[in-house]
């Protein structure tokens, strides 16, 4: 395990502790991955009140419930960068029965699509789930209750039918396809469709006025695994949190990564504390935005999100449903944030400076205001002096001669122009097309 110190570890150990006390939670296990692998994790209560007093591990599986979706996303977006599909794509396209139209991927993954939350049928009463052909004629007898990206509406129908689609475009079955596109390349060998046999933690339902819990059934979800069939353990989801803070290419490309994490919807519209990206929730508190997922079944509630600029993860496992695990994953997070950060980077001086960009180091002014142009590692990047220090600067990438891409940060995707004097001095800039120059000008100047 990486290094997190004792201390840290005790204060992690107790919030686990108090969390499931104050919970009234059978078994908890709670965890922290960074710097790639898992460093800590903790359990307490019981992992089965049959053997009272042993609580679960990091080796014990739980139901992930809705945590499946965001593999499912991923595989989405996989199939996507090979060409299959496209975010655009409707769902007529990809499945021909479908009889809705004008739904397209990307409102599937961020639950924009108005679609109604549930298969037909009353399964959360009946606890009969739909197989593959009943899930897709189920679809067309479901209601479209809200217009597209008017607002979040959660839509487990949608991720199950996404989950045809990867079946679809893949070949084999959902399943399969996870399992050779993201289990096995991440070695995460305890992710199954439903329990797999090894060590394990019982569900169970606790009610509100006893304290003598229910145990709860495992269910089979059927054609609805997609959306939440799959069980996993603490271990495994450290290598998927890992992976989501520094993605590998072959599951999936940064690139990629990054853009199933920018806000397609916002879900709280009151406090803007919770938004969806594709497949993933981006779950804000204070300064920090942590990317995710909860997952609930019936006797487990479970959570994993990363603080991706600091490629942290905090993993919540409960086997009841008093409290908000996402609480106690931020919460493990942001306790190794403050008391045991990462040792910081040193600093590594650059070995020179391309000769085309020597005379546009320094400051230049655009409507007025100043942007200083540097080089780090011999890459020009820029930033206002006023822009806080967390925000990143914008970088650029060379396409031609005084001709230059900004690949990150501000104006991502716009032009940045050098026009020289004869002498070969840059003499002024265009960066998204507004004019940068070496000292500040109004506008009325710019037209004299």
């Amino acid at each position: 395990m990486t290094h997190i110190d004792a201390q840290t570890q005790t204060a992690l150990t107790r919030i686990v502790a108090g969390r499931q006390a104050k919970g009234r939670i059978p078994g908890v296990v709670g965890a922290v991955a960074r710097a790639g692998s898992l460093a800590w994790s903790a359990g307490a209560g019981s992992a089965d009140l049959a053997n009272p007093g042993v609580p679960p591990t990091a080796d014990s599986q739980f139901l992930i419930a809705s945590q499946s979706k965001t593999l499912t996303a991923v595989a989405i977006m996989a199939l996507r960068d090979e060409g299959k599909l496209s975010l655009d794509d409707t769902v007529e396209k990809l499945i021909p029965e479908s009889k809705h139209e004008g739904i397209t991927v990307r409102q599937m993954l961020s639950h924009a699509s108005g679609m109604q939350r549930e298969p037909v049928g009353d399964v959360w009463d009946l606890m009969q789930f739909p197989d593959r052909a009943e899930l897709v004629s189920g679809w067309n007898e479901a209601e479209r209750i809200g217009k597209p990206h008017h607002r979040f509406h959660y839509s487990n129908l949608v991720f199950s039918l996404l989950g045809e689609i990867v079946a679809r475009l893949d070949g084999r079955t959902w399943y399969d396809a996870i399992k050779a596109r993201i289990l096995d390349p991440l070695e995460m060998r305890r992710t199954t469709v439903g329990m797999d046999g090894g060590p394990a933690a019982t569900g169970y339902y606790v009610p509100p006025f006893s304290d003598v819990p229910v145990r709860e059934p495992l269910l089979d979800l059927g054609a609805m695994d997609a959306c939440g069939g799959l069980a996993s353990t603490a271990e495994d989801l450290a290598k998927w949190g890992m992976f989501v803070a520094n993605p590998v290419d072959e599951v999936l490309s940064k690139d990629t990564l990054e853009e199933m994490c920018q806000v397609q919807i916002m879900a709280d519209v009151d406090r803007w504390q919770l938004a969806f990206g594709l497949g993933f929730m981006l779950f804000r508190r204070g300064e920090r935005v942590f990317v995710g997922h909860d997952g609930g079944m019936p006797g487990h509630i479970t959570s994993t999100f990363v603080h991706r600029e600091s490629g942290t993860a905090g993993i919540a496992l409960f086997t009841a449903s008093s409290l908000a695990p996402s609480a106690l994953a931020t919460d493990l997070i942001i306790k190794v944030l403050e008391d045991d950060p990462l040792p910081t980077e040193p600093w590594v001086p650059g070995s020179s400076v391309p000769a085309e960009l020597a005379g546009v180091l320094g400051t230049w002014f655009t409507e007025g205001s100043p942007f200083d142009f540097s080089v780090k590692n011999g890459v020009l990047q820029a930033k206002s002096p006023a822009a806080p220090e967390h925000q990143s600067p914008a970088v650029f990438t060379r396409i031609s001669e005084d001709v230059y891409r900004t690949t990150s940060g501000r104006e991502t995707g716009e032009l940045l122009r050098i026009t020289r004097t004869p002498d070969g001095t840059p003499e002024k800039l265009h960066w998204a097309t507004y004019l940068c120059t070496r000292t500040p000008l109004a506008f009325a100047e710019l037209q004299s």
